[in-house]
This record gives structure tokens, sequence and C-alpha cells, in this order.
């Protein structure tokens, strides 16, 4: 079975909306991507200050709640059902849970074929993306950093703080199954 979907998960400013854009240049076959930023951007604008959706801390804390949680799990549900119909997906998202919200994708993706991605970036680095880009609450990227990476497994991890978008891009698309390859890591193959 061919790879039906990346997932790209990393704190804030560190890359995964470019990397994901950039795949989608160099993959062979036309690939979706959704992201969480999307999601949140979908979202009526009272759950961004709200204890039951979103809530943004001043510290670039980022907070959760029900209402949130299963809109988002409907949209994740959403986008197994469009892989399992034949579109590949590419998600960019942000596991503020660590591990936790990873097992909530694999719950939904069940049965299909992913590469679980991590894309980290220095904490420095990301802060200076983050001051940059204006749209994101300082603090959001140094507090995310990490975090997002606990206790998460991956098949691929990649850095963008000193490589390239693209590259990591290229370094990730070589790492997908294509039609009829077995399901062992790249490097059990050598």
């Amino acid at each position: 079975m061919a790879t039906q979907v990346i997932v790209l998960n990393g704190g804030s400013s560190a890359g995964k909306s470019t990397i994901a854009r950039h795949l989608q240049a160099v993959l062979p076959r036309p690939w979706l991507t959704f992201g969480v930023d999307s999601l949140i951007e979908a979202m009526p604008r009272s759950m961004q200050a709200s204890d039951t959706g979103l809530e943004f801390a001043a510290d670039g804390g980022v907070s959760v709640g029900a209402d949130f949680m299963a809109l988002q799990s409907a949209w994740m549900e959403g986008i197994a059902a469009m892989a399992r119909a034949g579109a590949p997906v590419i998600i960019d998202d942000v596991f503020l849970g660590g591990a936790h919200s990873q097992r909530r994708w694999q719950r939904a993706l069940g049965g299909l074929d992913v590469l679980w991605v991590g894309v980290r970036c220095d904490s420095t680095t990301a802060a200076e993306r983050e001051k940059a880009r204006g749209d994101r609450i300082t603090g959001m990227a140094a507090t995310q950093a990490t975090v997002v990476h606990e206790g998460v497994r991956y098949d691929l991890e990649v850095d963008t703080t000193r490589t390239a978008s693209l590259t990591c891009a290229q370094t990730i698309a070589a790492h997908l199954r294509s039609p009829g390859e077995d399901h062992l890591p790249p490097e059990a193959g050598k």
C-alpha cells in the first residue's frame, strides 16, 4: 500500500506549512493539505476566547476546551475519510497534547498508511520567525518548540533550524512508500 497520509507535527513557526507547500510541488501526484490553522479559522470567532473553545494566553500558551475538541475530532474524521476515498493528504498540526494528540490521529487514521514526521526548529529561531510573521502571539513558538514532540513517535524527523524547507520536503518525499513496497522503514531495507 502506498503512503496515503503525511502528518507533519511541530510547534508554531517551525515551518510545517512551508514544507507542506513544497511537498505538493515535489510529489508526483496531487496531494491535499489541511492545517490546524484552517480548522481554527473555520470555527466561529466566539470560540477563540472561550474556555470551551480555544484560548490564547498572553505568554503564548494555548488551552483547548470541549467544544474545540469535539469539532477537531469531526475534522480529523473528515480528513481520514478523504484519504480513504483516495485523496492523498498532508496534515499540518501542532500536537499540544504530545503523545495524546498523536493517539487521537492514530484512531482517526486507522487502516491508512501514514508517514509520521516531526518538524523541529530551535526555539530561538522559531521565535524569530514568529516575530517576523506578526500573526502569532509572542511566546507561542518558544512554548511549543519541544512540548509538541513529547512522547510522539515518528517515522522521520526534519529540522528547519538550518535546513531549507524545500530540502526537508525532498527528504520526506524520499521516505514515501509507492504501491507494492513493504512497510519496513527505509533504513530497515539497507
